[in-house]
């Protein structure tokens, strides 16, 4: 259950939005599952063992347990490993013979097609099949029938790829397709999967398979079975801008393979060749070299071949890419060791400046006589500006003398210990009504300096989202927000800070207004800091 939710949860992410975070996410997780391989497959041989045990201690003579035991290692071993499935289609064949049942015999030759058709024999593969009378099949076995036949047929045009037989073998592998459709439970992963597949042999490829979709979004269905799912959708993703797309359904389809202990897979190959066309020559290296270590211990020999082929062209780029690696680990260190000299020279005319300035220290005390004298002036100037300021200390030292008398009157009443009136004291300080003062003279001295303030923030908003003070109102919060950024306080735990407001508010409050803005967002606050101050507006 938690790998199938782990699955579930990769397929919706891939899905949502493709990006190369999201893929570099994915490949993380491939890696994790490679190192996992081994367990996966520890617990694929635990079962296969147990049904060994449990074919080995039944009757001889009881041929039905025996065709059904072999029939569950054979679809242990069909995806696994070819040569041990091979063994135990020979023994269902041998036991349906025996036990002269010619339905089982056919349904044996089926499972013998699947796995050399896996391995790559075609001949063999078609030479088995074309031996089955289907009228005796079941209506199952008759969609196993013909989509077998299917796949022989699109495997075998892929391999011919010319344009003599491909196209005879493209269109047998639809005509088995539709047959196999005809027959097969509506709703059904085989009627799904396959109208997916007839959609790629006809070349509808253009939108994504609404087929394979549903199946993806199925949570019942196995990891091999979502596994081929996803390397089916993929080929739906082959334009030039869908290559991210494509690559995460390989990336997906190549753990569910792992998960699923199948050896004879077709994504990590492809997720290999994709990557090497995307210049990623590490990850293709690996991919590719894990395809083929699975295609050996499969036995596909078709696989080996061309994976052979592409193999030792990603292993040189990969070659390639460590060497530049190195070189460019030796370009960064010839660099380090340049920067080093040039230290090295720096500090030493460095030493070489301290000496003479040694020597200039004699002038700097000639000059500093001359600034005692300039300081002299400048003290008078400071006295000047001092009076300007002055109307600022009263009222900061209003609040001090406020301050104090709270502070005197205190002291007092401890000493009387008369507390109940230290709290009514407290309780006289109106937090809210100086606060309210603070803000009245802000946006009073505010509106002085830019006194069109508020028109000009009003002509980038639409009428009908203006925003006015009221009759009893300088400023409202909306606008004194707007006004504290133009006085350059934008950061919003600032303006929190001084409106008494959360975070939160204050980002809400700026994003509602830039919204409904009738310029850019991007182009706003630089709208609001370009208002003029009375000076600039005479002088304009």
């Amino acid at each position: 259950m938690r790998i199938f939710l782990s699955t579930l949860l990769l397929v919706l992410f891939t899905f949502s939005a493709f990006s190369s975070g999201k893929t570099d996410s994915l490949l993380a997780v491939l890696k994790t599952e490679l190192t996992k391989k081994s367990i996966y497959d520890g617990q694929k041989e635990i079962v296969i063992n147990k049904l060994k045990h449990s074919l080995a201690n039944t009757a001889q003579n009881n041929y039905k347990a025996q065709y059904k035991i072999c029939g569950e290692i054979y679809e242990q071993y069909k995806v696994y490993q070819f040569d041990s499935a091979y063994v135990y289609t020979q023994k269902l064949l041998n036991i349906s013979r025996v036990s002269h049942d010619l339905p089982k015999e056919y349904e044996s030759k089926i499972r013998l097609g699947f796995i050399l058709l896996s391995s790559g024999m075609f001949k063999e593969t078609f030479d088995c099949l074309n031996h089955i009378d289907t009228r005796l099949l079941t209506n199952d076995l008759k969609v196993e029938y013909y989509g077998l036949k299917a796949r022989a047929c699109s495997d075998l045009g892929d391999y011919n790829n010319d344009k003599y037989y491909s196209p005879e073998d493209n269109a047998l592998c639809i005509k088995y397709l539709d047959s196999a459709i005809a027959i097969s439970k509506p709703g059904s992963f085989d009627r799904l999967s396959k109208q997916g597949d007839r959609q790629i042999r006809t070349g509808d490829t253009k939108l994504p398979s609404p087929y394979y979709l549903q199946l993806l979004n199925d949570p019942t269905i196995t990891a091999h079975q979502r596994a081929m799912t996803a390397t089916g959708l993929s080929y739906f993703y082959m334009g030039p801008n869908q290559s991210e797309d494509r690559i995460n359904l390989l990336i997906i389809g190549a753990i569910n393979d792992i998960r699923s202990s199948t050896k004879e897979t077709l994504a990590i190959f492809k997720l290999g060749e994709e990557l090497y066309r995307q210049d990623n020559a590490k990850d293709a290296y690996v991919f590719i070299q894990q395809a083929m270590d699975d295609a050996q211990y499969y036995g596909a020999r078709l696989r080996k071949i061309k994976i052979g082929a592409v193999l030792p062209v990603v292993a040189a780029q990969k070659i390639i890419a460590v060497e530049k690696e190195k070189n460019k680990f030796l370009i960064y260190f010839l660099l380090i060791g340049v920067v080093a000299v040039l230290i090295a020279l720096i500090s030493f005319i460095e030493f070489n400046q301290l000496k003479r300035l040694k020597a200039k220290e004699r002038i700097i005390e000639e000059k500093n006589m001359q600034l005692e004298l300039i300081n002299g002036r400048l003290t008078e100037d400071t006295r000047i500006k001092e009076e300007y300021i002055g109307y600022f200390f009263n009222a900061i030292s209003g609040y001090i003398l406020k301050l104090e008398k709270i502070k005197r009157s205190v002291e007092r009443k401890l000493t009387t210990k008369k507390y109940d009136e230290i709290l009514i004291t407290v309780n006289e300080i109106n937090i809210k009504k100086e606060r309210e003062a603070l803000f009245y003279t802000f946006d009073h001295i505010f509106l002085k300096i830019f006194p069109n303030f508020i028109t000009v923030f009003n002509s980038y908003l639409k009428k009908e989202d203006q925003i006015w003070p009221k009759d009893n109102e300088v400023l409202n919060t909306d606008l004194r927000i707007f006004a504290l950024m133009r006085l350059g306080i934008s950061d919003n735990e600032a303006v929190a800070n001084i409106l008494e407001y959360s975070v939160n508010t204050i980002y809400v409050y700026k994003m509602r207004i830039r919204a409904k803005a009738l310029v850019p967002n991007d182009q706003f606050e630089h709208k609001i800091m370009a208002i003029k101050a009375v000076d600039a507006i005479t002088k304009s």
